[in-house]
């Protein structure tokens, strides 16, 4: 059985409120300290960052869809709303 999830998260700038970033980990302790770390060119400028809302998901494909619906212009209204 695998064991391992995947998370989609979404973090907040604690420097910039408006400023919120989603993406999809196995690691999303690591990945936090990547951000903050200045290892992602996309949120190195907004640093710090925190984890505002992580949805676990056994699946990959399922994680990666969501992520991709949180993305779109409708998925970004549903998080504004209810994430």
């Amino acid at each position: 059985m695998n064991n391992t999830f995947h998370y989609v998260y979404i973090l907040t700038s604690e420097v910039d409120k408006i400023r919120h970033y989603t993406g999809v980990t196995t690691d999303i302790d690591a990945r936090l300290k990547a951000h903050n770390a200045g290892q992602v060119p996309h949120t190195a400028k907004y640093r710090p960052w925190h984890i505002e809302t992580a949805v676990a998901f056994r699946s990959r494909e399922k994680a990666v869809a969501f992520e991709k619906y949180l993305k779109s212009h409708s998925g970004r209204a549903f998080a504004k709303k209810h994430l």
